[in-house]
């Protein structure tokens, strides 16, 4: 789930990602991995953004992946062969601390061929890096803080004075996700009290141990009847289609469906008008 919410927010802030990643603010472009190769690789958390001039690979990785220097060189190859006049920047960026050299390695290398690529540790990373843009924000608490529930409570406060309500209610949801890794529910319930946050129930019940494996064990018809239910309530909050997809593993299109009916249901019931008794 870390994954794909990683994803939307780079897909949706791709100029913040741009002006943290590649030092300007660069408007970016999504690309789908099975543009590179008839078989793409299996890599849920990767993400390429591109420009006129550039593309931009990101992977997101919460553990350590031995396979991570070859996938990168692989994936090198395979662009180089699509836009062969592009510049690449590859990043791989490590959201939770670990002390593995895997989080280290830059480079792949076999025999002559030699590739090298960056790589982020988000806990070395300032934390004012992340609290200057919105689409930042739900990293924020993993950084290079001393105190993440302090920084969480900064973010929240951030998040209060967005004004644009989509945008505030994607954000909040991404960080209470996001900043599990680093703090336990019961803070982040606490700190991030808005009222998107008290209607939405993306982080209770992503965050909640063992939900994904109770759903699994259920009924075929219960565990749907559940997760309509889960996503009717983010199109409640306002949450966006495309992260409502994502998170609940529907189609863009069963979302659509959804919405409408979110949507007659939230209409006032037609209030008839008593019939008159005729004249006697």
């Amino acid at each position: 789930m870390i994954d794909n919410i990683c994803k939307f927010l780079a897909e949706s802030f791709s100029a913040n990602f741009a002006s943290w990643l590649l030092g300007e603010a660069i408007t970016l472009t999504k690309i789908e991995p099975s543009e590179l190769s008839v078989e793409p690789i299996r890599a849920d958390s990767v993400i390429f953004l591109e420009s006129t001039e550039i593309i931009l690979h990101i992977e997101f990785q919460t553990e350590p992946n031995k396979n991570i220097p070859f996938r990168m060189a692989d994936y090198r190859l395979r662009l180089y062969r699509k836009f062969p006049d592009k510049h690449i920047h590859q990043v791989v960026i490590y959201l939770t601390p670990s002390q593995s050299s895997l989080v280290y390695e830059t480079k792949f290398s076999i025999g002559a061929l030699n590739h090298a690529f960056n790589v982020i540790r988000l806990w070395e990373q300032p934390t004012g890096i992340f609290q200057q843009y919105q689409g930042l924000l739900p990293f924020a608490a993993l950084s290079q803080t001393r105190n993440p529930e302090n920084t969480l409570r900064q973010v929240a406060k951030q998040i209060e004075n967005i004004a644009d309500k989509q945008v505030q209610s994607n954000v909040a949801a991404s960080t209470a996700i996001i900043s599990g890794i680093a703090l336990n529910k019961e803070i982040i319930q606490r700190l991030l009290r808005s009222e998107i946050m008290k209607e939405s129930v993306i982080y209770q019940e992503i965050l909640l141990e063992g939900k994904a494996e109770g759903i699994a064990e259920g009924e075929a018809k219960g565990k749907t009847q559940e997760r309509n239910q889960i996503a009717l309530n983010m199109l409640r909050s306002n949450i966006a289609l495309d992260l409502v997809a994502q998170l609940t593993g529907l189609t863009l299109k069963q979302v659509q469906k959804l919405q409408k009916i979110s949507l007659k249901q939230s209409q006032p019931p037609k209030v008839s008008k008593p019939k008159r008794s005729p004249k006697s």
